[in-house]
């Protein structure tokens, strides 16, 4: 698939926000870290998103990477 053919980045889902902002939330790399819960997490996440749409923003979620070549 050429970049011509590819598919173009889209608006971003609020769940997809939520999601990717919780998991931020949640962890520092692949390293859980525990000064935010779950619960407190998604709560953040889901302030976070609403604020950001109420202010304007437009966030867009790109085309999935492409496989590592060997």
């Amino acid at each position: 698939m050429d970049d011509t053919t590819a598919p173009q980045p889209r608006p971003a889902t609020e769940d997809e926000l939520i999601e990717s902002l919780s998991f931020a939330l949640r962890y520092e790399g692949r390293k859980r870290v525990h000064h935010a819960d779950d619960m407190m997490a998604r709560i953040t996440a889901e302030r976070l998103v609403r604020h950001l749409r109420g202010s304007g923003f437009v966030l867009l979620k790109d085309r999935p990477a492409r496989p590592p070549s060997a």
